[in-house]
């Protein structure tokens, strides 16, 4: 809440990261056939090191991008890789791993979100 309060950090890149992940965590659960389960879902939310991952890794400032389209793709690749890791994977965390894969993909990330200047090549 500090980190909010006095604007350290924006709300895109933890909302986008946890949001995805419960969506891929939600469909993993009804592709399997166990149906949607509360607590397996509020399991992987909050236990191991997403809530630290999102709020305090992934709002790095030397990492995260600075477009705000970017930020959202940003953290929706988190929430992605997150889950492959985790329910897919031989490790018990995938946090770590999936924030420095995603660092890789920042560059990346931000040429393809990077806004069009004003009086630049917009639409007619």
């Amino acid at each position: 809440m500090i980190l909010l309060a006095f604007k350290i950090i924006d709300l895109k890149v933890p909302l986008t990261y946890i949001g995805s992940f419960a969506v891929f965590v939600i469909f993993y659960m009804l592709g399997t056939g166990k149906g949607f389960d509360v607590n397996y879902l509020f399991s992987h939310i909050f236990g191991g090191g997403l809530m630290l991952g999102a709020w305090f890794m992934a709002t790095d400032y030397v990492t995260t991008p600075i477009t705000p389209k970017g930020q959202l793709v940003y953290g929706c690749c988190l929430g992605i890789v997150t889950a492959v890791f985790r329910l897919f994977g031989g490790s018990a965390e995938g946090v770590s791993y999936a924030i420095i894969f995603c660092n890789l993909l920042v560059p990346l990330i931000e040429k393809v979100t990077k806004p069009v200047a004003f009086g630049k090549g917009g639409k007619k």
